[in-house]
């Protein structure tokens, strides 16, 4: 059998995903045996992701996309950036990871995102979007300067195209004529909650325009079947302006960037794609194809909801409902008092960057649709967007992950801080996240934010707590006021007869050691501490609620205790713990201090184990307490 440019193909058979010699077998199939192929990884894609969880809808939607890169390209001389990393599942498939794609976001297993410790596939780290064409343009700059002929390709959501760092990208990469960069906008209408904004117009205006490309071929085609037909196809061929006015009535945004933009192409046709690429592979400057997806193809409950299936926790297959039945979250308490204060507060406005359901924000935006803005991936934009509401005498609440967070410091300091506008930062997914690994974990925020003046911040420990420092941030505290929580839901059991949006000291017998905590891990600690008091081994507790900042009460209560023990979910340097380490000995502490936080980047695993491997498990709180108090207990003064 050939296919239809002429290559042997493999003969037809089942379970081509598990008999090809990836990727180099690819290349060989018919367009029939690719879409059995496409068909297989969508059926591994979908039980695998059943039972470890992870990014579904985004991956079903570039099934084709993935095998038609690997059928033009020579990966990895051909180097391939995903942009967000989240698109690459299929890759991975196709690249030596299929034995081992069981152990997704695992602990020891493979990474939910690109990660060239892992294989030589993949050409860079990638858990935050909008940064591939930068990446992109600059790996293929390398190539240019070293003569190179290999290509670089960024594939690029349309969620990502409304995050800055791509334009950047992109005008820096379109002045280099004769370098072999590709960028694939990958256009399925969706980030992670539904596109808005100027962009998404424009892609949607073109997005069903009439190809440009299969125009372009279909009127060379005919001029050449005729006499004449051969110089003036030529003519046209030369004439890209021209046709493209006939065509598109207007210049794409992308040409007048320095791209020969080309599509938009159904990104679910392997035989177009590969057409397309082809075509691109052909010219030696920077092209930008527009493909078309659906993101979740090929399964309904994925298709119907793309948003709900972006990042999902194991489900059942046939239903299509997650495996734990859903209780409240952090992120959903959070949203539902956003919306019980905009009831009573005309100046309430809340905003994301493209996390509606993640932030728990889509109670917000159905009560109040006009107080809620969705500003796309662009945290800059939207916490200088927020502060000036602020100013402007509203009360804008932006809702946001930790790590994501991380994109904004600058407008943090220059747009709020310096002009002391009241801003509140709902700081979603703070501490460890789990199974996403070094990227995602929101173990950075307290050190940053902490470095910022007139800033405040909670960490809260339950439900309640988070009412609490809510109302305070919102209506008591002047400037940046930061309110950060865990992921999941409110499993907490210590004793919250005492809670309140500053601190709690919980003294007991007389002793000489002090434990001291905040957030989700102090009630880590509570179960710690009753396990060593039937022990013996008495310490007094004391739990911060506002820890920052740090309350010179806090610093007279430590100073009353020989031990300190302070535990934190947050990155040691420039933690809390280190900066009352740092006021202690200033004020004359003579006593012992031991802080344990997180030093490094935390590997994917469950967040009990990696609780256990930074010294925040209830065990690992229990050993080092031992550690502290063993002596008094064996010499009976416990």
């Amino acid at each position: 059998m050939k296919t239809t440019d002429g290559k042997k193909s493999l003969p037809n058979r089942t379970g081509l995903l598990e008999t090809l010699h990836l990727p180099g077998d690819v290349k060989k199939l018919s367009p029939q045996q690719c879409q059995v192929l496409c068909q297989e990884i969508r059926n591994k894609l979908i039980s695998t992701v059943s039972r470890t969880g992870g990014h579904l809808a985004s991956n079903l939607g570039v099934v084709e996309l993935t095998v038609s890169l690997h059928r033009i390209f020579d990966s990895p001389k051909d180097q391939f950036v995903w942009d967000v990393g989240h698109q690459c599942y299929t890759h991975k498939l196709l690249t030596g990871r299929l034995a081992s794609f069981d152990t997704l976001r695992q602990e020891g297993g493979i990474s939910g995102f690109p990660k060239p410790t892992e294989s030589e596939h993949d050409s860079f780290i990638s858990g935050h979007s909008s940064t591939a064409i930068s990446v992109a343009a600059g790996i293929a700059e390398a190539n240019r300067l070293r003569g190179s002929q290999h290509h670089t390709i960024a594939i690029v959501g349309d969620g990502a195209m409304t995050g800055g760092l791509t334009y950047e990208g992109l005008n820096n990469a379109g002045k280099v004529k004769d370098s072999r960069l590709i960028v694939i906008l990958n256009d399925n209408e969706m980030s992670i909650s539904k596109n808005v904004g100027a962009l998404a117009k424009y892609l949607g205006s073109i997005r069903g325009s009439e190809n440009y490309v299969k125009t372009k071929k279909r009127v060379e085609r005919k001029l050449n079947s005729s006499a004449i037909g051969v110089p003036v196809a030529r003519f046209i061929k030369s004439s890209k302006d021209v046709l493209r006015e006939t065509v598109f009535r207007a210049a794409t945004m992308f040409e007048d960037l320095g791209f020969v933009y080309l599509g938009p192409v159904d990104g679910h046709n392997v035989e177009e794609l590969d057409e397309v690429l082809l075509a691109a592979k052909s010219y030696e400057c920077p092209v930008l194809i527009h493909v078309n997806t659906v993101k979740g193809r090929g399964y309904k409950p994925s298709e119907n909801n793309p948003g709900e299936y972006h990042g999902v926790s194991r489900f059942n297959i046939e239903t299509g409902n997650p495996e734990v039945s859903g209780k409240d979250t952090f992120s959903d308490v959070f949203g539902k008092y956003l919306v019980q204060a905009a009831k009573k507060d005309e100046t309430v406005c809340a905003i994301t960057a493209a996390m509606e359901h993640g932030t728990g924000l889509h109670h917000f935006a159905r009560a109040f649709p006009k107080r809620y803005y969705d500003v796309g991936i662009a945290e800059q934009h939207a916490v200088t967007y927020a502060a000036a509401l602020a100013k402007q005498g509203f009360l804008p609440v932006f809702a946001v992950y930790s790590s994501f967070l991380q994109r904004a410091y600058d407008q943090l300091i220059h747009d709020v801080a310096i002009s002391r506008a009241h801003v509140v930062l709902g700081i979603d997914r703070a501490g460890v996240v789990g199974e996403d690994g070094e990227t995602h974990h929101g173990l950075f925020d307290v050190s940053f934010l902490s470095s910022v003046p007139n800033t405040t911040i909670y960490a809260p420990s339950c439900y309640d707590e988070l009412h609490l420092c809510m109302n305070r941030a919102m209506y008591e505290d002047t400037g940046l006021a930061c309110v950060r929580y865990p992921r999941g839901a409110d499993r907490t059991k210590f004793d919250k007869t005492a809670l309140n949006a500053d601190y709690t000291h919980i003294a007991g017998k007389k002793t000489d050691t002090l434990l001291i905590s905040y957030g989700r891990i102090y009630d880590h600690l509570y179960q710690a501490h009753s396990r060593a008091e039937q022990e013996e081994m008495h310490c007094d507790m004391l739990k911060l609620t506002r820890i920052f900042p740090i309350d010179q009460m806090i610093v007279s209560i430590a100073q009353s205790y020989a031990n300190i023990i302070f535990f934190e979910e947050a990155y040691y340097h420039g933690s809390i713990s280190q900066q009352l380490g740092a006021l202690l000995l200033e004020s004359g502490y003579q006593g012992r201090y031991r802080s344990i936080a997180p030093k490094t980047f935390i590997a994917q695993a469950s967040m009990d184990s990696q609780f256990e491997q930074i010294g925040l498990s209830v065990n690992a709180m229990l050993k080092t307490i031992r550690a502290v108090c063993g002596k008094d207990k064996e010499n009976g003064t416990a």
